[in-house]
Order: C-alpha cells, then sequence, then structure tokens
C-alpha cells in the first residue's frame, strides 16, 4: 500500500506488532483524536504498537485534501509521527481489500460508522477488537485491549 507520501509499503513489515488501525479525517469533530492515537503510539511503541492511519473521505467529505495536505495537517496540528497511508475507500464500492478484511473479521461484520473507527490486531495478525469512532485512544477498554495484546507473545 502506499504510505502518505506514495512511498510503497507492506503491510508484512508490521508482522509481530500490535497494529491500532484507524481510518482518519481532517475535518471531523472527532478529529482531536489525532492527539490521543500519537499519545498511545508513543508510550507503547518500545513495547511494539503500531497506530496505522487510513485517511478516507467517505463520511460527510471530511478529508477532502490531497496526501501532501493531510500530512501537513497532522504533523503540523497535532505531531503524528505513527503511519499514515494514501488516502483508500473504507466502505460501498471501491472498499480497499484491507478494510473489507478487517470488517469481515468482526462479529457483526458491519460496514464501520464513521471516521476513527480502530480496529485492534494482535502480533497473530488477527482481529482482537473493533471500536465505535466515538471510542477515544485514552478509553480505559481500548488501552486494556492494547495492553492485553501487547503482552501476549
Amino acid at each position: 500500500m502506499p504510505n502518505i507520501d506514495g512511498k510503497e509499503t507492506a503491510l508484512k513489515d508490521y508482522k509481530g506488532k500490535v497494529l491500532v488501525v484507524v481510518n482518519v479525517a481532517s475535518k471531523c469533530g472527532m478529529t482531536p483524536q489525532y492527539e490521543g492515537l500519537e499519545a498511545m503510539y508513543r508510550k507503547y511503541k518500545a513495547q511494539g504498537l503500531v497506530v496505522l492511519g487510513f485517511p478516507a473521505n467517505e463520511f460527510g467529505g471530511q478529508e477532502p485534501g490531497t496526501n501532501a495536505e493531510i500530512k501537513e495537517f497532522c504533523t503540523g496540528k497535532y505531531n503524528v509521527t505513527f503511519p499514515m497511508f494514501s488516502k483508500i475507500v473504507v466502505k460501498g464500492d471501491g472498499i480497499h481489500p484491507l478494510y473489507k478484511w478487517l470488517t469481515e473479521q468482526t462479529e457483526n461484520k458491519a460496514e464501520i460508522e464513521w471516521n476513527f473507527a480502530k480496529f485492534v490486531v494482535g502480533r497473530d495478525g488477527k482481529v482482537v477488537a473493533r471500536y465505535h469512532p466515538r471510542t477515544t485512544p485514552n478509553d480505559a477498554t481500548l488501552v486494556a485491549t492494547v495492553e492485553r495484546a501487547l503482552a501476549a507473545k
């Protein structure tokens, strides 16, 4: 998959890591979650956590910018250092295979509801949990899920 700079990146590069996969948007009421996602990434990075951000424009056109504009916004306003990818489609026609797979691995198998839906993927590559977009990165249940996944070797 191309990262935010257009460089091809293999998801297998994250094998053995715990992932928090999030569809993001710059003009959403939940955009301040970037701050919490970055804090989570910095706190747990040394233990093997990687947050992966996937900009998407399916919800209210809240990610209209180019990849360069998105990168500038994320790094300039929220000091994002976690990996960001090129804009993709996360629901409906043209859904990216990653998001098709993620949603199929969850109990309800429904399309994601809005920007900032979170999927926790364990070191074994299996989806551990899915969290609603309104679930903030510092939510106790989400943090506990991440910590359990990090503890599993």
